[in-house]
């Protein structure tokens, strides 16, 4: 089905969540109808932030708001529409719109496999009646789909769309960009040739696999990294709880939408200020790993907010010379660092995906870490 021809159907006037890559038709024909300046359409940090920022459109207008995301968001919105959205409480009406990674049987990554699987019994559990598109569902039948859900609606409940992998389309490829041109991986790159046996923890998506290439290419195996699979937000925490159990120093490469997603770790790291730990942000505004569209990064200063937090090392780099001289500093230094790079959208063409499998992963990483 064409995307707009979807926009169309469902009518609504409000958009806001997190991009998908299933949804990657949806999300271009919306930056293109709506752009992400206006009243219709906002890109959320996390998707529970999306849900309460549906939940004001509707209290000021009285209309029906549409959520988007990929179905591992869905544990974002179980509270807010356990809570602030359901009947039992504000009953605040929202079509959620779920792309639907790691289907059973489908391959996938590893982090989408039990998400997958329990994707239609989330929204079981929380009452949430769904209809599944595919690329064969018809404009009739979503139409006539809405139009059942009306009712739901009207008292207050919320339903959903699951979207599968490719039932959107969008006739034009939207292409994001920004003004940087130090690439990500060879951040990365530069990253790695500093820190030497010492353990790095990376973000979920492109971060975590081009690491991963980059270890093999030099042939120095991966048992110094821990590659986050899933729980896009996390990384720092994880990298905060070894960081406090362990004498040596912690590298963590980070990206700006997810550094965005749970910000308030930086505040429990700035808290607890760990004088190992660096924290590195790589930063294109952009969710590049699920399609490249705009995060709000470009409009926050985060080193601004990580010196709020309590870091004591705090800068902003934009070329590779800056970034060997920031790197340099943090190598020597015993107070808790914050890196920003700004960084370009984009990466290989033939970049892959890790080989091992992420139990294997966290066996070698641990083995290295206790010794």
């Amino acid at each position: 089905m064409l995307a707009e021809r979807f926009i169309d159907i469902i009518g609504a006037g409000f958009y806001t969540g997190v991009p998908d890559s299933a949804l990657r038709g949806l999300c271009d024909c919306l930056y293109d109808r709506f752009g992400i300046d206006g009243a219709a359409h906002i890109i959320g940090a996390n998707e529970g932030n999306c849900a309460a920022i549906a939940a004001g459109y509707h209290l000021a207008t009285g209309r029906l708001p549409v959520v988007y995301m990929q179905n591992s968001g869905e544990g974002n919105i179980i509270n807010p529409a356990a809570s602030l959205l359901s009947r039992d409480v504000y009953g605040i009406p929202v079509l959620f719109v779920i792309g639907w990674r790691g289907e059973p049987g489908f391959r996938d990554e590893p982090q989408h496999a039990f998400q997958g699987k329990v994707t239609l019994s989330l929204l079981d559990t929380m009452e949430i009646p769904y209809k599944v598109i595919s690329e064969d569902t018809t404009e009739d039948e979503l139409s006539s789909t809405i139009d059942g859900f009306r009712s739901i609606f009207a008292q207050g409940g919320q339903a959903a769309l699951v979207v599968r992998s490719g039932a959107l389309k969008y006739s034009r490829r939207v292409t994001y960009k920004n003004s940087y041109t130090l690439t990500r991986e060879e951040a990365i790159r530069r990253i790695i040739s500093v820190t030497a046996s010492d353990p790095v923890i990376a973000t979920t998506g492109k971060a975590g696999r081009e690491l991963y290439e980059l270890r093999e290419a030099l042939g120095q195996g991966h048992s110094r990294d821990f590659l986050t699979v899933g729980s896009m937000g996390h990384c720092s925490s994880i990298a905060l709880g070894i960081a406090m159990n362990s004498t040596k120093k912690v590298w963590c490469i980070d990206g700006d939408g997810a550094a965005l997603m749970h910000m308030g770790a930086m505040s429990v790291i700035g808290a607890k200020a760990p004088e190992n730990l660096v924290h590195i942000v790589i930063n294109n505004e952009a969710h590049e790993s699920v399609g490249g569209m705009p995060t709000s990064a470009k409009c926050t200063g985060l080193p601004a907010v990580a010196e709020a937090c309590g870091y004591r090392n705090v800068c902003t780099v934009k070329t590779a010379d800056e970034l060997d001289s920031a790197l340099a500093k943090a190598v020597d230094s015993s107070v808790l660092t914050f890196i920003e790079v700004k960084a370009a959208i984009g990466a290989r063409a033939d970049l892959g995906r890790p080989a091992s499998t992420p139990e294997q992963n966290k066996t070698a990483f641990t083995g290295h870490l206790r010794k």
